[in-house]
């Protein structure tokens, strides 16, 4: 089990870094909140990697129950304010984004990206959550729901862009994503 927690946990790092590369350039590129708030969200999601491998070190698999506990409640701490800084990033850009109107450019790598996160995260969100519940770990639990949360950003970003690439519906890259926070 600690194996495969770490093995997850080191998809999810790498799989996060180029995400949120890919993310945050190609939205800069655009204009795109959404996919600038979708590469945060991703850098966020490494943070919270970090901490459960720091975690998953820490511990090992034959730790002690105290140092176990300990390692377990900072990893969760790590995962709650990543937690806490992604919901007040997408809101201030959100709603910033819809007084001032911006429109977002169309961009073909965020969408193409969005449809591959909507394949590997859900996965991900998965094993994390089963190899956690097997394991004991609240944290690696919590870590599985802001990996499932992606999961959900991911599909938003999908409608904002797509509505804006399609429909030219401004506003759907803004409202997606903040939605998706609430």
């Amino acid at each position: 089990m600690h194996r495969r927690a770490l093995l997850l946990e080191y998809c999810t790092l790498g799989w996060n870094v180029v995400e949120a590369v890919v993310a945050i350039g190609a939205g800069i590129l655009a204009g795109s909140v959404a996919l600038i708030g979708f590469g945060a969200d991703s850098a966020i999601e490494v943070v919270s990697a970090v901490g459960l491998l720091w975690r998953l070190g820490k511990a090992g698999p034959h730790a002690p129950i105290q140092e176990e506990s300990a390692a377990e409640k900072r990893a969760l701490y790590v995962v709650a304010i990543t937690f806490f800084l992604l919901a007040a990033y997408i809101t201030y850009e959100g709603i910033s984004g819809l007084l001032r109107h911006q429109e977002p450019l169309t961009s073909p790598v965020g969408i193409v990206l969005s449809v591959l996160s909507l394949v590997v995260m859900p996965v991900l969100a998965y094993a994390k959550q089963r190899t956690g519940k097997q394991m004991g770990s609240r944290a690696l639990v919590a870590d599985s729901k802001e990996t499932w949360v992606c999961s959900y950003l991911s599909l938003a970003l999908l409608i904002g862009i797509g509505s804006y690439a399609f429909f030219g519906w401004w506003w759907a890259d803004r409202s997606a994503r903040w939605s998706c926070c609430q």
